[in-house]
């Protein structure tokens, strides 16, 4: 679980979105940029590279 305050004020750093971190994927995924990010031991990797694009159907979920 990542802390509340911490997801407050993390933002995608392509777009400048908000994220929105999904658990059971152990990810935080932008809907404007359509990236998902790893959390990976706790420590959100925002690094364009380290992300995978979001399906079209995991971007109608957002």
């Amino acid at each position: 679980m990542l802390d509340r305050e911490l997801l407050d004020i993390l933002v995608c750093p392509v777009s400048k979105a908000p994220l929105a971190w999904i658990e059971s994927a152990g990810e935080l995924q932008c809907k404007a940029s359509g990236l998902a990010y790893p959390v990976r031991d706790g420590i959100p990797v925002l690094l364009e590279e380290e992300a995978r694009t979001l399906s079209d159907d995991e971007l109608r979920k957002l």
